[in-house]
């Protein structure tokens, strides 16, 4: 966008837990330009009552500069002042985070949509692997992205 500073963009990738109002804190920190922040923060669920984690694996290098590409594409799309990026690996048990989205802009209709766009392309391109481990000590196999996954990503190219 022309006219527009560059625009900070924090990646992290790790295996450690995240506090969503301390990141907040760190992307809103001596800024007066922001006059909208949308956050989207993926939990680990347990739909059936028998998951004990979820494992997710992560190739690492491609996952930072896979992500980086999509929030590039993200700030060129909108209006982005700032952007936190957050995904984590590891055993992840119900209820704790996955992911974290934070998009800044001047207006909320931009923070809504980078964010929405940086969730559907990272669930379908970042590579991320999962599997769950279950209460009775099985683990079943590595699970692939759903259609819907698929067919929220490709709604971008229409719009």
């Amino acid at each position: 966008m022309s006219g527009q500073a560059p625009c900070p963009l924090f990646v992290g990738i790790r295996s450690e837990d995240f506090d969503t109002a301390a990141e907040l804190r760190k992307l809103e920190q001596g800024r007066t330009d922001i006059g909208a922040i949308v956050t989207f923060t993926g939990l680990c669920r347990d739909e059936s009552g028998t998951l004990s984690a979820l494992e997710l694996e992560h190739y690492p290098g491609m996952a930072e500069a896979e992500i980086n590409r999509i929030a590039r594409q993200a700030i060129a799309r909108w209006p982005i002042t700032a952007l936190t990026i957050i995904h984590r690996y590891g055993l992840i048990r119900p209820g704790e985070n996955i992911v974290l989205v934070a998009a800044a802009s001047w207006h909320r209709h931009a923070a809504f949509e980078a964010a929405s766009f940086l969730m559907d392309y990272m669930k379908t391109d970042a590579p991320f692997w999962k599997r769950e481990h279950l209460a009775d000590g099985s683990v079943g196999g590595w699970v692939s992205s759903k259609d819907e996954d698929e067919k929220m990503r490709e709604r971008w190219k229409q719009s």
